[in-house]
């Protein structure tokens, strides 16, 4: 009797890393982790002025205190506090990411698939159409070889 050979861990590994889909995320990930330092740079650097022209410039100074009496940070800190602030600033810094991905990225890529779909169903009309155009030449030339052979034979 022969026993099938399982593959090894290492040609499984192999081939797990060779799949395009791993590939894909590992590029998204770092383009990612990349793309998060321009987002916080943003927030640090635009909005958060912007946010202290009516307050602080600093996000995460906002909170709200629950339990009196909140004095103090760190270790010292007193009370209970809510740190609503750096809540606000994820938040802004996830909104804008995500419109950047979707303005720069998705609609961009929405339109040109769209745009890719319809030259394609264009493409495939005309096709049909031509070939519908072929098959009536096919048919008058037929046409016209039986009208042919049928005027030669009455002419014998």
């Amino acid at each position: 009797m022969s026993e099938k050979k399982q593959p090894g861990v290492w040609e499984g590994f192999k081939a797990f890393l060779m799949r395009g889909n791993v590939i894909d995320l590992a590029v998204a990930v770092v383009i990612g982790a990349a793309f998060t330092n321009i987002v916080n740079s943003v927030v640090k650097g635009i909005i958060n002025p912007l946010v202290g022209a009516i307050g602080t410039q600093n996000l995460d100074s906002y909170s709200s205190c629950l339990k009196d009496p909140c004095t103090g940070t760190g270790d010292t800190a007193t009370g209970i506090r809510m740190m609503w602030g750096s809540v606000l600033g994820a938040t802004l810094s996830f909104v804008i990411t995500a419109a950047v991905v979707y303005f720069l990225m998705v609609l961009p890529m929405s339109k040109f698939l769209a745009r890719q779909a319809a030259r394609q169903k264009a493409k495939e009309g005309t096709q049909e159409i031509i070939e519908v155009s072929e098959l009536e030449v096919l048919k008058e030339i037929r046409d016209a070889l039986l009208a042919q052979r049928g005027s030669g034979n009455s002419q014998n």
